[in-house]
């Protein structure tokens, strides 16, 4: 069963770039010049990080549940 992890994109304008985390797993990041580009290169952070932690038998973080009013 594929995980959902909450990504949050931000501006980062010392570096001119979007830079997209995942708070639920520590220094998963990506970056980008569109918000887009950011979010793309975070889903493939977020492969190879649980990609690692199971090749060094780490415990993986469940994705947190998060209610946000819109």
């Amino acid at each position: 069963m594929a995980m959902h992890y909450s990504i949050e994109v931000l501006w980062e304008e010392d570096d001119q770039l979007w830079i997209a985390h995942v708070p639920d797993l520590p220094l998963c990041f990506g970056h980008g010049v569109t918000p887009h580009q950011a979010v793309q290169e975070v889903e493939v952070a977020i492969d190879a990080w649980i990609d690692a932690a199971k090749a060094e038998d780490r415990r993986i973080p469940p994705p947190a549940t998060r209610t946000h009013s819109i």
